[in-house]
């Protein structure tokens, strides 16, 4: 008798959802004429459009959420998995909108305090990033370390991070994009107790590692790269080992940037790889190769990428102090 009566309400829900001609079965489209970022420079940045393939996944897992967003709006779960994947579209300003909202649900979740924050800093925004990370690190408090599910999964399938080092990872680098670097060494020395693994330890080591430097702190970097061996092995942040690799004499900058055949792969190396070059230079005492990367590097279209926000951000630090390195 139970099975048969859920039958039945299995049965009506469907005919529910499928008729109601005011819920769509996908979200709005993308507005391909708003403007998802204002850059530090005051350049305006459009959402990125993917290879077909990978944009009609990337729809594909959007409806899903949607769709799940749909049936139950008040879900902790559902209202972060529908700003992850708008925010995978570089959809930034209504996963904003979406996290924002899920608060009035749950004001006392660091999840979507961690997401937005993690957003705002893509729309460059860091003074709003810090406000929401510090609430997110608050809100965590000495919860058991929370494995974070991937929105899109490396090679192996096999989550790496934690809410805890996502936290203090992008606190870390808003603090970075306002030459706060005291802050920031403290928001990326507290992430390296949660880099429990080759990858997060590479991530955040490059990132310490940079900070250290832009101090002028000595000791402390190279203890930081003692840490770093050749044979450590990675699933999914081998860049940044490179780079760590390059710190330690063990690669060239010209390793780093020419590792692609094409000229596609050049142009993501530069995105990706070119940062810490560029920054190689700057505190190696060379600020005109230092401003030559950085200005490559904003000539890509990889506007999302953390490497490509921070020479954006620097650019505009260095021009106002040094112009006539422009």
């Amino acid at each position: 008798m139970m099975k048969r009566i859920l039958f039945i309400i299995s049965i009506f829900l469907t005919g529910f959802w499928a008729c109601q001609p005011d819920i769509p079965l996908t979200p709005p489209p993308e507005n391909k004429e708003r403007v998802e970022a204002v850059g530090f420079s005051g350049t305006p940045y459009h959402a990125v459009q993917d290879a077909p393939v990978v944009q009609a996944r990337k729809d594909s897992m959007l409806n899903i959420a949607y769709r799940n967003f749909l049936r139950d709006s008040t879900k902790l779960k559902n209202i972060i998995w529908y700003g992850r994947r708008l925010a995978y579209l570089t959809r930034y300003q209504e996963a904003i909108a979406v996290f924002t909202q899920g608060m009035k649900h749950h004001p006392e979740s660091p999840e979507l305090y961690r997401h937005r924050g993690h957003r705002y800093l893509s729309i460059r925004k860091p003074i709003e990033a810090v406000d929401d990370l510090m609430k997110a690190a608050r809100l965590v408090g000495d919860r058991p370390i929370q494995i974070e599910p991937d929105g899109i999964p490396n090679r192996l399938n096999k989550p790496l991070s934690s809410l805890q080092f996502n936290i203090w990872y992008h606190l870390g680098l808003a603090h970075y994009l306002q030459q706060n670097y005291k802050e920031a060494q403290i928001s990326y020395e507290s992430c390296l107790k949660y880099s429990t693994n080759p990858d997060l330890r590479c991530a955040t080591a490059d990132w310490l590692y940079m900070t250290y430097r832009r101090q002028g702190l000595t000791e402390k970097p190279k203890a930081l790269l003692k840490t770093i061996t050749e044979d450590m092995v990675l699933i999914e942040n081998e860049a940044y080992h490179q780079r760590l690799l390059m710190y330690k004499g063990l690669r060239s900058p010209d390793d780093i940037l020419t590792s692609s055949n094409t000229a596609a792969g050049r142009q993501l190396d530069m995105a990706t790889q070119g940062y810490g070059v560029g920054n190689w230079y700057l505190y190696n005492g060379e600020a005109q190769k230092a401003v030559d990367i950085f200005q490559r590097i904003l000539k890509t279209s990889y506007w999302p990428a953390f490497g490509f926000m921070a020479a954006e951000s620097d650019l505009e630090y260095l021009g106002a102090r040094y112009p006539d390195l422009f």
